[in-house]
């Protein structure tokens, strides 16, 4: 636990950084320090952070990550469904674990008139869905893999740019454009 809490410590505060400005820490960094601190299991899972889960239930050793990937997974199922019901395809059932409220995130998100729109809901819901199953204790081994997975989403988002995105899309449209002309 002391060094959990030292690590912990040394980890900046996420929340205050603005859009705009570089974030306070990076990826790499934050696994370096990480590194330091954990066990050989612990690191091992850390190593293996991340914000795509394994398509099939599978134990981490993290009962946090457990029900994080639980719900990353439930939400990706039924954006999947939504879509392809969208486009009057069938995608299967969407997992019994998957709520109401992922399948309408999913139908909302869907339902929105730009991707980037889309995208920032969904990165909202994603931070809600975090908040809701960060762990109580600020200094567990928990805390730290949730701040790893909030600073994934938020290196996420500021990927998203929305000059590059209209530009590629335009390319692309023109390109489908092209070839069936």
């Amino acid at each position: 636990m002391k060094e959990h809490y030292y690590l912990i410590s040394q980890l900046p505060d996420l929340s205050a950084a603005s859009e705009k400005a570089a974030l306070p820490i990076t990826e790499s960094y934050y696994r370096d320090v990480c590194s330091r601190f954990l066990d050989k299991a612990q690191a091992a899972v850390l190593d293996s952070l991340s914000l795509e889960p394994p398509k099939t239930k599978t134990a981490t050793g993290s009962a946090f990550l457990d029900d994080w990937y639980e719900q990353e997974r439930c939400l990706r199922y039924a954006l999947a469904q939504v879509r392809a019901q969208k486009m009057k395809k069938d995608a299967g059932p969407v997992p019994v674990s998957c709520t109401a409220d992922v399948v309408q995130a999913a139908r909302t998100a869907v339902g929105m008139s730009s991707p980037l729109a889309a995208e920032q809901f969904l990165y909202e819901y994603r931070l809600g869905v975090l908040n809701r199953l960060q762990p109580l204790d600020s200094f567990s081994i928990d805390a730290v893999y949730a701040y790893g997975i909030r600073l994934l989403l938020v290196q996420r988002m500021r990927k998203f740019d929305k000059e590059k995105g209209s530009d590629s899309y335009h390319a692309i449209y023109d390109t489908i454009l092209g070839e069936t002309i």
